[in-house]
């Protein structure tokens, strides 16, 4: 059975950008697909800084995340952007998955910030180092705001039709490219 694992790209506490991405994954569930969802959120793991180890050499949680995250068929990848940059708690994980963790995998963006004009990090930084890994990227992305929420829900009508839309899109992208293996041309360059 294919697995979508939702990455919470934040060591926070859980908060509104957790509960937005439970939501999409709730959303393929609540379908009937025949797939299975899980959710990693970052802050409850312990993970060494990247420092050209490999994974079985660290003392904490660092293997077992890298495994979960490369044993995944598809991904959610949510982040806060923080001063105009995804966090460097999930660029820290992409630093320690091998490309081939994510290569030819589809791959779904959910990003949450203060101003509009922090929607372009998604394009402009996080969809490059995807892109880099050979993932295959659902070309929309999802954008949210504080003003999405109220009272801590997301009560936005788009923004929670946007969410199921990812997450439909990225279930049918992995299963497009599962269905026809010419769909994912040649490997990233980083995988020479």
């Amino acid at each position: 059975m294919p697995t979508l694992l939702g990455i919470h790209g934040s060591v926070t506490r859980p908060g509104r950008l957790y509960q937005a991405l439970e939501l999409a994954l709730r959303s393929v569930e609540d379908e009937g697909d025949s797939l299975s969802t899980s959710l990693l959120h970052l802050g409850g793991h312990r993970i060494s800084f990247a420092d050209g180890r490999p994974s079985p050499d660290f003392s904490d949680e660092t293997e077992a995340v890298v495994e979960r995250v490369m044993a995944a068929d598809m991904y959610i990848i949510a982040t806060p952007i923080f001063r105009a940059s995804f966090t460097g708690a999930l660029k820290n994980l992409l630093d320690l998955v091998p490309v081939e963790g994510l290569m030819g995998k589809a791959c779904g963006l959910l990003a949450m910030g203060a101003t509009d004009h922090h929607y372009l990090t998604v394009d402009t930084q996080l969809r490059p180092v995807l892109a880099w890994f050979g993932a295959h990227l659902v070309p929309g992305a999802v954008y949210l705001q504080s003003r999405h929420f109220q009272d801590g829900q997301l009560n936005d009508s788009q923004a929670i039709s946007d969410l199921q839309s990812l997450a439909k899109a990225v279930v049918s992208m992995q299963r497009a490219a599962a269905d026809n293996g010419g769909m994912t041309g040649p490997p990233p360059l980083a995988a020479g």
